[in-house]
């Protein structure tokens, strides 16, 4: 079931342009310095054409809650996801969005250098300049407020949020916001997928904390839960404020 995606219109840069690229299931927002509709519909046909083959013929893919082994001749989605599902300890679906928005942006980066792929809370970011994006987590009192400051050369990056209590995704926990940073978004998107099943309540933080730390590739962590929020790794907290009119 479709649910409206608010935070899409909270942008305040300038310099790119936005448009939105649907394909069944997945739905991305993107920003680019010019539309790539197109070129932006034959990457996530690729990726799903790929990724729907494979289930096809390993129909336990889809429903894994655990890490699966893959065939060896799997194509690359396939194995970007079940690696990064091996590395959080969850089901490869966990991945997908990620995936999907890393494939369509690296994509896309040859003729937009700077580049946002959206895909449900699930972000590639490529730029040449610094940016900021913000925090989303329901109805806590850090949406709106707070944002994650994204230097240029830090990119490309992934930055991925799961939600117990926003949204439609399985989650075995109830963060409001689990958002993880990667250079990788797939594992991005395992991860944060794993932090949020660990955090049911609001003492819960530092042990999610505690897992992002162990899982290889992970650059950080922001949980949000209630009225507390816990970070670790290399994340830097602005006041969202700060940035109105910036790029």
């Amino acid at each position: 079931m479709y649910q409206p995606r608010h935070y899409r219109h909270w942008v305040v840069d300038g310099d790119l342009v936005s448009f939105r690229v649907a394909v069944k299931e997945t739905d991305l927002y993107i920003r680019a310095q010019r539309v790539l509709g197109e070129q932006a519909l034959d990457a996530i046909f690729d990726c799903r054409r790929s990724l729907e083959r494979y289930i096809e013929h390993h129909a336990s893919f889809t429903s894994a809650l655990e890490p699966v082994e893959i065939a060896e001749d799997a194509p690359v989605i396939v194995k970007e996801m079940a690696d990064a599902a091996s590395l959080a300890g969850v089901g490869p679906m966990a991945a997908v969005a990620g995936a999907i928005a890393d494939a369509v942006g690296r994509r896309l980066m040859e003729l937009s250098p700077d580049i946002v792929v959206e895909n449900g809370g699930d972000i590639f970011i490529a730029s040449s300049i610094g940016r900021t994006v913000g925090v989303y987590a329901g109805d806590s009192l850090f949406t709106g407020k707070l944002a994650l400051r994204v230097n240029p050369e830090d990119t490309p990056l992934g930055i991925c949020t799961s939600s117990g209590t926003v949204g439609h995704s399985l989650s075995f926990g109830s963060a409001d916001a689990a958002i993880v940073i990667s250079p990788s978004t797939a594992l991005a998107d395992a991860a944060a997928t794993a932090v949020c099943n660990i955090v049911k309540q609001e003492s819960d933080i530092q042990k999610g904390i505690e897992f992002a730390r162990d899982v290889d590739g992970l650059r950080g962590v922001v949980i949000v839960k209630g009225g507390q929020l816990g970070a670790w790794g290399e994340v830097e907290l602005v006041s969202l404020g700060d940035f109105c009119g910036e790029r």
